[in-house]
């Protein structure tokens, strides 16, 4: 049953049409997530299903006493507000009714507020907040203006959260939270019981998050069921498809206007039926939209670096009795690609300032290796002119500029981004987060720099986007330091990955946070294992001994099963490895994803499955080695 849904639904701004008679419902207790290129229109869209704004043509309905709440991707709130405050303008409407019903104005319906009261459970308004704030891990009392750009996103959810809504529209949640927070509101929607609409490009969160994909493309709404990997599967075969009938309908309309401007003789025999088709033709081909192209990324890498690129050994970092770095030792060299993830203020802008040179290190010693071209993405935007136009911003007082050795009108290298020469004189704050994020590339980009610093870059970036850059990142000659908590774009550039591990200490570990989770599990395991083994172990000890205990050897002796099973257990480790590579191949891969959601559960579940037994194994030969 659909609890709200549009039908032949318009909306343009400008020239450009975001939704041409485009139709779509949300069914009670669905989790969609609503994907498409950036500039689209899925903001205005989610607006519109929120109310905040009207459609130009076409019909809204929703479902009679339907409540829902829309979270926009940069929350309003009071800074000078504390937390509790802020999270109990979700449960507005219950405050105010409960005053009234404790004002006991006599010419108030108070029959009536008593039974509104006890609808919408306002007698315990308070007690809502503050499970919410508990389950959100949140401090009350703390002001809103002095949180970090993530625990302002938590507050917006709890805002939204604390009024039990029918219907949750999120625009971007994921912006600004951590990994550890990703995952805890992964399993915070899980267990929404209402109907769930967002907006995300995070593709790890929507395969584990929705159970349906829908695209906004070119005005035209299409779902796919399933999750983010069932829909690249269905929309590669799509859009293969569409391409083929593109190209069959052309092909004919070319041959139809070779036709029609035939000469004399043709034109006794011409059929006028062919000519209205023909007519038909010309309308069909001018209204479709083809699919917009894609971002040409391209990185000058002007001079190569020295071979190491910075060398730490021993550093220690404070900030008054707050230990920031604890006695970290790394060397990055030139072509490392180094992830760096930690939760929100763990500290890694320090870090990456102390592996740079720009901060100096309390104690340890800090070395930076030469020839050191560094170009900053910058996640908050903040050099960005929002008064400067497209042009001046990539280009300031020139016309042209300068990528290695070619050089190219500076409308045409925004036109490899996706900005139209039409807009090339507009003002930056004119576009929308995700647009001003391909701004920032495409400045990046324009500069010569063999030491790439991104943070955060996949914020508000499309799929398509993300995926070029993935690519682009991974062929790049130079060293790229990565600060991202999109764990499928870690996954797929970075070569090694730092991780906070608290208490001010920071460990690299080899490949992606796959890589991490898996390495630092079965360190674990064998930890725990270990400690199991020591504690039966020291109980005896305790016990006094009646008498000096003869002379025996300390380990066991293996039997001959047991040395056959330890002598086997490398193979098996190294086939199981292998095996692993290979399903990461498929899984990073696209040819995966055209082989049905069949193969794509079983290879899944394959690598999943392979994480255990490895596990189990290594175990297995701890405990066969300790013997």
């Amino acid at each position: 049953m659909a609890v709200l849904s549009i039908s032949n639904a318009h909306l343009a701004y400008g020239h450009v049409a975001l939704l041409d008679g485009a139709s779509f419902s949300l069914e009670m207790g669905e989790r969609v997530g609503l994907i498409g290129r950036n500039g689209t229109g899925k903001s205005s869209l989610l607006k519109v299903l929120a109310q905040i704004e009207k459609l130009d043509d076409g019909l809204l309905q929703l479902q009679q006493g339907l409540t829902s709440v829309y979270v926009p991707q940069e929350p309003v709130m009071n800074p000078e507000s504390s937390i509790f405050e802020t999270v109990s303008e979700g449960v507005a409407e219950a405050k105010a009714l409960r005053e009234r019903y404790e004002i006991h104005d006599p010419e108030d319906d108070l029959e009536w507020v008593a039974e509104r009261i006890e609808h919408i459970g306002a007698w315990n308004w308070e007690q809502r907040v503050e499970e919410t704030l508990q389950r959100l891990g949140l401090d009350g009392s703390r002001v809103v203006g002095s949180l970090s750009g993530g625990l302002k996103k938590r507050v917006a959810l709890g805002r939204a959260l604390v009024a039990q809504p029918d219907v949750l529209l999120l625009d971007e949640p994921t912006n600004h939270l951590d990994l550890d927070a990703i995952t805890w509101l992964e399993e915070l929607l899980n267990n929404f019981k209402g109907s769930l609409l967002l907006i995300t490009h995070d593709r790890s969160f929507l395969d584990n998050v929705a159970n349906r994909i829908v695209e906004l493309d070119r005005g035209q709404l299409r779902g796919y069921p399933g999750n983010f990997a069932a829909f690249t599967a269905a929309k590669a075969f799509e859009l293969e498809n569409e391409a083929l009938y593109n190209a069959r309908f052309d092909k004919l309309l070319a041959q139809e206007e070779i036709w029609i401007r035939k000469g004399v003789e043709a034109r006794r025999t011409r059929s006028v039926a062919r000519i209205q088709r023909l007519e038909q033709m010309r309308l069909a081909h001018a209204a479709r939209r083809d699919v917009q192209g894609k971002v040409k990324l391209d990185i000058d890498t002007g001079g190569a670096s020295g071979k190491i690129v910075a060398e730490l050994e021993n550093v220690n970092k404070s900030f008054g009795d707050r230990v920031i770095v604890r006695d970290f030792t790394c060397t990055i060299l030139r072509g490392d690609k180094v992830g760096l993830v930690g939760p929100n203020g763990a500290g890694k802008t320090t870090l990456l300032k102390m592996i740079l040179g720009q901060l100096a290190p309390d104690s340890g010693e800090a070395r930076m290796g030469s020839k050191i071209n560094i170009a900053y993405f910058d996640q908050m935007r903040d050099v960005l002119n929002l008064d400067a136009t497209l042009a001046d911003t990539i280009s300031p007082g020139s016309e042209w500029i300068e990528i290695g050795n070619q050089r190219k009108h500076v409308k045409s290298y925004l036109g490899d981004f996706l900005f139209s020469p039409a807009r090339a004189n507009s003002p930056v704050r004119s576009l929308s987060g995700g647009e001003r994020n391909r701004l920032l590339l495409a400045r990046l980009f324009a500069r010569p720099a063999n030491v790439l610093v991104l943070d955060e870059p996949t914020n508000d970036l499309d799929i398509e986007t993300l995926e070029l850059l993935e690519e682009l990142l991974s062929e790049y000659d130079g060293t790229v330091f990565l600060v991202s908590h999109d764990r499928r774009f870690l996954d797929n550039v970075v070569t090694s990955t730092i991780v906070n591990e608290g208490d001010g200490r920071w460990r690299e570990y080899e490949g992606g946070v796959q890589d991490w989770l898996t390495q630092s599990k079965r360190a674990t395991a064998i930890n725990e294992a270990n400690k199991a083994k020591q504690a039966p172990a020291a109980a005896p000890a305790a016990a006094p001994a009646p008498a000096p205990a003869p002379v025996v050897a300390s380990k066991k002796k293996l039997s001959y099963k047991e040395q056959r099973e330890l002598d086997e257990l490398p193979a098996k480790v190294a086939a199981l490895e292998a095996e692993q590579l290979q399903l990461n191949a498929l899984l990073n891969g696209s040819e995966l994803y055209t082989q049905g959601a069949a193969r794509i559960a079983e290879v899944t579940a394959r690598a999943g499955d392979i994480d255990n037994e490895l596990l189990a194994l290594m175990e297995r030969w701890e405990v066969l080695e300790s013997k």
